[in-house]
C-alpha cells in the first residue's frame, strides 16, 4: 500500500507489525521517500482502498520507535516465512 499525506505519496508499507498473541495490526512500518524506515500506528491510519492517508508527518514515527515496536510484537513477513 502507499501512504499518502494531502494526495502527496509519502512512503510505502513494508510490513505490518502485529500484536504477538491477539495478532490484531498495531501500525506499519513504511519505507518513506527520503529511504527511511518508520513506524506508523494504526490509529493514525486512514485507510482507502489501495492507500493510506496520515493526516500529519508526525505520524510517522522514526526509526527508534520502529524498534521499539518490532521488538515487543511479531511482523507479518515473520509470520508468513516459512519455517527452515
Amino acid at each position: 500500500l502507499t501512504v499518502v499525506m494531502k494526495g502527496i505519496q509519502v512512503g510505502r508499507v513494508v510490513d505490518v507489525i502485529l500484536e504477538p498473541k491477539a495478532r490484531g495490526v498495531i501500525g506499519f512500518e513504511v519505507r518513506c521517500e527520503d529511504g527511511r524506515h518508520r513506524f506508523l500506528p494504526q490509529a493514525a491510519a486512514i485507510r482507502h482502498d489501495s492507500t493510506i492517508e496520515i493526516e500529519s508527518p508526525l505520524a510517522l514515527l522514526d526509526t527508534d520507535q520502529l524498534e521499539f515496536y518490532r521488538r515487543r510484537g511479531t511482523t507479518l513477513r515473520t509470520r508468513e516465512e516459512p519455517a527452515a
